[in-house]
């Protein structure tokens, strides 16, 4: 079933671009999608798939145990996301590791095939985070979902903000472009009051975390390839 959404009728047309294009959740929009205006809701789809993933990760655990729950929540969102994201992070993992210049770099992220470094780097990714989701007592599973997803996309957006380009077409280009910054910081502000109702004072924790994990990204990004691109932006939610 694919629910298609008119945006003359519907308010929030970004959220439905954004959904659209960081789910496979079945929605359609027949209009020209813009870009740029859909990354400041980049944190609500966060909220949609993490309710997903928690939702899954408890319900199972109330059935098996958390690290089964763990693991099939986990593999539950990466179906949703059509694992967007983790092909982020294995390219630059590629890239980063593998290329001996910015040129070499730069023609490795385009490659759509996944080498070595890629897929240890995917491996690790789902383990990690299997091994986190599992430690957590199901009935806190759902909100710590919620608001792993909510602010990790939150750090790819910060980093639309603040870092330059590595180059000047793709889709990372798209979003920086026409990025509106008045919009971009009103997402932010609602993933941190996402991230204080889901975790209280271990929001704290969770924004450093974030900070912590975009600015390593970020670093590297800017140390190998000059600035950010989409598989950059991916792999800092990876990351976070």
């Amino acid at each position: 079933m694919v629910w298609t959404i008119v945006s003359g009728r519907v308010p929030g047309r970004g959220f439905v671009v954004a959904l659209s294009f960081l789910t496979r959740i079945p929605v359609r929009h027949n209009h020209e999608p813009n870009i740029g205006s859909s990354a400041p809701w980049f944190p609500v789809v966060g909220v949609v798939v993490g309710a997903i993933v928690g939702a899954t990760a408890w319900g199972v655990s109330t059935l098996t145990s958390p690290l089964v729950g763990a693991a099939v929540g986990v593999l539950i969102g990466v179906l949703v996301t059509g694992a967007f994201h983790e092909d982020g992070l294995a390219d630059i993992a590629d890239a980063f590791v593998g290329g001996w210049s910015i040129e070499d770099r730069l023609r490795i992220l385009k490659d759509p095939l996944h080498g070595s470094y890629g897929v240890a780097a995917l491996c690790g990714s789902i383990m990690l985070r299997i091994a986190a989701l599992g430690s957590i007592k199901p009935q806190h599973m759902f909100v710590a979902a919620i608001a792993a997803h909510c602010l990790a996309r939150t750090g790819a957006l910060v980093l639309m903000l603040t870092t330059a380009l590595a180059r000047h077409d793709g889709l990372g280009a798209d979003y920086v472009r026409t990025l509106p910054i008045a919009r971009a910081f009103f997402g932010i502000i609602f993933a941190l009051v996402i991230g204080f109702i889901a975790l209280d004072v271990w929001v704290i924790a969770a924004v450093v975390a974030t900070i912590v994990g975009a600015s390593v990204i970020r670093w590297w990004a800017q140390r190998k390839i000059g600035g950010i691109t989409g598989d950059v932006l991916g792999a800092a939610e990876q990351i976070s």
